[in-house]
């Protein structure tokens, strides 16, 4: 079975709103919410894939970030390792620089059933604070 190491960025800006971007029409999940993110690579620490993601997808670079889960599901096609950061400072101003529409949403506002099923205990805890 594939064996996915996943870095996902929690945007959070101080007034408590959460960048989030859609999933793409053709991919794994498609059309659903998500936290930025994306493959660990050989070699890669969570912490820098988090920052080479962030930059690819968001046009941001992360400057304080810490880890807020971690967490493991199973697909049935896959397993995915998640290292969850919490960030809140960066430079730059995220947006879908890959196309992806991305959009600012209340902390409190997010919608656990519009992520894939590997978000819902994270913005569980997010809707707990």
């Amino acid at each position: 079975m594939k064996q996915l190491n996943i870095a996902v960025g929690i945007i959070r800006n101080p007034q408590g709103d959460i960048f989030i971007t859609r999933r793409a029409a053709d991919a794994h999940m498609a059309n659903k919410w998500e936290f930025p993110g994306g493959k660990i690579e050989a070699g890669e620490t969570p912490e820098q894939a988090l920052v080479r993601e962030l930059e690819e997808e968001t046009g941001i670079t992360a400057i304080k970030y810490s880890l807020y889960e971690t967490l493991s599901h199973e697909f049935s096609d896959r397993n995915v390792n998640l290292w969850f950061f919490l960030v809140e400072q960066w430079q730059g101003e995220p947006w879908g620089k890959e196309g992806q529409p991305g959009e600012w949403v209340a902390q409190r506002a997010l919608n656990a059933q519009a992520f894939p099923p590997a978000n819902v205990a994270v913005i569980e805890k997010l809707l707990g604070e």
